[in-house]
Order: structure tokens, then C-alpha cells, then sequence
């Protein structure tokens, strides 16, 4: 085998369309654009959604939603989570600067403890908000519950 044989495989590389160059080309002319029109001309680019002068789809169809701008988000904790914290860093107080030590939340996050799995040991936790569920398994281990 040498360098200079190599050729790629047979089907795998077609040659471009070579548009506007003569009658002979068998694309000559208007070059495959058909006649007259925007679409014929060199720079056209039609606008983001434009149906030819229908009424575009954005605009047929109605508006509706509300997106509340005092809606508050919040960075959701469960307590299968916060007892592999305690166990790990043998921890009896959690607040959200230990969480975000911890890479469990950014620091600008307000953070909501819920209640999926378990808590096996009592612990002071001091969040923004807690589920029902989450504040009672948490008070019925004999901890407490602060809200920031």
C-alpha cells in the first residue's frame, strides 16, 4: 500500500453543483432558483418565522400562561441527603452555609429541606422553607426546625 493510491471509497464523495455557469452546465440560467421573485435574487434571506405573507404561525395562534414574577424557587434538600451529611461530618446543627459547603446547594439558593428517606438522629436544621412531612420526621426524632 502507498500514499499516492489511496482514494476514497466509490459513492462517498460527489462533486457540488456547479450553479450559473452556462447553458452546457445544464443549471444555467436561473441556476435551479426559478423565475423571478425574492427567492431568485443574490442576498435574499427571508425573516425568522415568514410565510410568505400568511399570517405566521406565532401570530395565529393564541397567547395564554402567566409566569408570576414573585414566584419564589426554591433548591430542594431531602433528609436521605442531610443524614449522609450528619453521618459523614458527624454534624448535630445544619444551616444552608453548611450546605453549600458541602456542595449541596450554590449560595444563593434558598433552600427547602423535603422529606424523602429517613432521619435517624436529632439535628438543629435552620432553612428557608420545610415540607409538612419533612418538618415532622425532623421534630419526631426530637430535632428542631428554624425558618430563615
Amino acid at each position: 500500500m502507498n500514499l499516492s493510491t489511496l482514494k476514497p471509497a466509490k459513492g462517498s464523495v460527489k462533486t457540488n453543483k456547479r450553479l450559473g455557469r452556462g447553458t452546457g452546465s445544464g443549471r444555467g440560467g436561473t441556476s435551479t432558483r426559478g423565475h423571478k421573485g425574492a427567492q431568485s435574487r443574490s442576498g435574499y434571506s427571508a425573516k425568522r418565522g415568514f410565510e410568505g405573507g400568511q399570517m405566521p404561525l406565532q401570530r395565529r395562534v393564541p397567547k395564554f400562561g402567566f409566569k408570576n414574577p414573585f414566584r419564589v424557587e426554591y433548591h430542594g434538600i431531602n433528609l436521605d441527603a442531610i443524614q449522609a451529611l450528619v453521618e459523614k461530618n458527624k454534624l448535630s446543627a445544619i444551616t444552608p452555609a453548611i450546605l453549600v459547603e458541602n456542595g449541596l446547594a450554590s449560595k444563593n439558593d434558598k433552600v427547602k429541606i423535603l422529606g424523602r428517606g429517613e432521619l435517624k438522629s436529632k439535628i438543629e436544621i435552620t432553612a428557608h422553607a420545610f415540607s409538612a412531612t419533612a418538618k415532622a420526621a425532623i421534630e419526631g426524632q426530637g430535632g428542631t426546625t428554624a425558618i430563615i
